[in-house]
């Protein structure tokens, strides 16, 4: 029976961290949480996550500054990083994938399930 794959949700809202964890292990995958971009990066360094979901607005480190030393990271540069915020202005989600983002999801644009699926089709090619 093939791993199942590890997803990391960097997000300081306790009630939505704990909602997505949820959806996502009843789904068969193995979740890893952190509740600011400092805690992020180290769980993504002892960890190697197959994907990441970002919030951007965290405290101690952000979520721009989190996926900035990931792509400047030699072992974290290929982890495919889901920016999952609610800032929805163009110019953000611009930074975002420029910054090297897979894509750029609004949060109060999807449901856990939908969530749920989207990460299943990131992660489906690995």
């Amino acid at each position: 029976m093939p791993q199942p794959k590890k997803i990391l949700i960097v997000e300081d809202e306790p009630n939505l961290l704990e909602l997505y964890r949820l959806a996502l292990e009843r789904d068969g995958f193995e979740v890893f949480t952190a509740s600011n971009g400092e805690a992020g990066l180290m769980l993504v360094r002892g960890n190697a996550p197959d994907l990441v979901l970002l919030d951007i607005l965290m405290p101690k480190v952000d979520g721009y500054e989190m996926l900035k030393r990931l792509k400047e990271d030699a072992k974290a540069k290929n982890i495919p990083v889901v920016i999952f915020s609610n800032l929805s202005q163009k110019e953000e989600i611009e930074k975002g994938l420029k910054l090297g983002a897979q894509d750029f999801i609004i949060k109060t644009s999807v449901t856990p399930r939908e969530m749920v699926e989207k990460v299943k089709q990131w992660v489906k090619d690995m």
